[in-house]
């Protein structure tokens, strides 16, 4: 079972896991493979090496939509049925996208955008990478008057420690904008625009007044007045993260699970399917990248041996050479079998939880994945 019909029928993939786990190479090749199949796709990437632009290609990719040639991702000379564009995540800009959507007054638009508070969050806040991911994939689900379409979109998520953290981003990043502390630091801005320590009386003027030491008074009129000014575009945050979540529960949306076949990683992957399952959102299965594959039965010594002493580029070594070299061999071909048994059990892992879902696995193979010609390695064990 592959993720073929998920990338025939399916309009959203989501790839989610952990750092490392190769989510950007299988959200390359999904997207490779929904165009060969005459799909119009696209694959935004949240990658910060870039990657993806050198697999698919292209020069470079940044916030604008990138035509992937027909000529690149054409299957041995097939014509192509599909097209490919590709962009990456520019985080700030999505961010300004929301707030000069939300902002009424285009004088407070341009004070919030140049606050360096709003500089701060939309750029290094815990959530605000994964917030501003989520909310580019709804404008491309949601296109403009005029714009074409996506037949399927795929979101290659950011590269966190703990996968989760992607579905608990919106809510943290409001939560920490719009916490009690953040408010109270507000209270003095309130007194008619101005700054003003009266308003939190003797023992909260007292401790403001210390923090102004460290941090300076203009850093906590930034504060206050981002706050204050951001309120009016906060309920636009909140409403474009319940719209989010509700385009991801949708039918015609799936989260594809990436992994590794080593144990903590298949233990984050668990974690987040249920996760995915406690909150009813679509498991579209499991991707278990560099597995290593079964071999033939270890064969015995002497068959070594023979097979040595037959190779061209090992003839004139004596009996003891080639002996001690069928030895290396015979233990590293152990060794990695004993790998491969590793890797099986942690699959069946997530076999016994995927239930009618599939779970691909992809080998871990002799070269580099960077180009089309390795994405199409891969594309024949996720796609068939």
């Amino acid at each position: 079972m592959n993720l073929g019909e998920l990338i025939a029928k399916q309009r959203i993939l989501v790839c989610v896991g952990s750092g490392g786990v190769g989510k950007t190479t299988t959200a390359a090749t999904l997207a490779l493979c929904g165009a060969r199949t005459g799909r119009r796709t696209l694959v935004l990437t949240i990658d910060p090496a870039k990657r993806l632009a050198n697999a698919l290609g292209l020069d470079r990719l940044d916030h604008e939509l990138r035509r992937v040639p027909d000529e690149k991702i054409a299957a041995d000379g097939a014509p192509v049925r599909g097209t490919l564009d590709a962009m990456m995540l520019d985080q700030k800009r999505a961010f300004d996208d929301i707030v000069v959507q939300y902002a009424k007054d285009p004088r407070k638009l341009d004070r919030i955008q140049h606050n360096r508070i709003y500089q701060a969050i939309s750029s290094t806040l815990t959530g605000s990478h994964e917030y501003a991911a989520l909310s580019r994939l709804y404008e491309l689900a949601h296109p403009k008057q005029g714009q074409a379409p996506y037949d399927l979109i795929i979101l290659d998520t950011p590269p966190t420690a703990n996968a989760l953290d992607f579905l608990d981003a919106p809510e943290k990043l409001l939560a920490a904008i719009d916490s009690p502390v953040i408010q109270w630091f507000l209270k003095p801005y309130m007194q008619g625009g101005t700054f003003s320590y009266k308003v939190v009386g003797f023992w909260g003027a007292s401790l403001l007044k210390r923090v102004a030491k460290f941090v300076g008074s203009k850093f906590l009129e930034d504060i206050a007045q981002f706050v204050g000014e951001f309120n009016e575009v906060l309920g636009g945050f909140r409403q474009r993260a319940a719209d989010v979540m509700q385009l991801l529960k949708r039918p015609d949306a799936s989260f594809v699970v990436v992994s590794a076949p080593d144990p903590m990683t298949v233990d984050e992957a668990l974690y987040f399917h249920e996760r995915l399952r406690t909150t009813a959102m679509p498991f579209g299965g499991f991707v278990v990248n560099r597995v290593h594959p079964h071999g033939p039965a270890t064969p015995d010594r002497q068959s070594l041996i023979d097979h040595l002493e037959g190779r061209p580029e090992l003839r004139g070594l004596d009996g003891d050479d080639v002996v001690q070299a069928a030895a290396d061999l015979d233990r590293t071909y152990r060794e990695f079998q004993a790998l491969a048994e590793i890797d099986a059990r942690q699959v069946q892992r997530l076999r016994g939880v995927a239930g009618g879902a599939p779970c691909v696995e992809v080998p871990l193979f002799d070269r580099d994945i960077y180009d089309i010609e390795g994405l199409t390695l891969v594309a024949r064990h996720l796609a068939g």
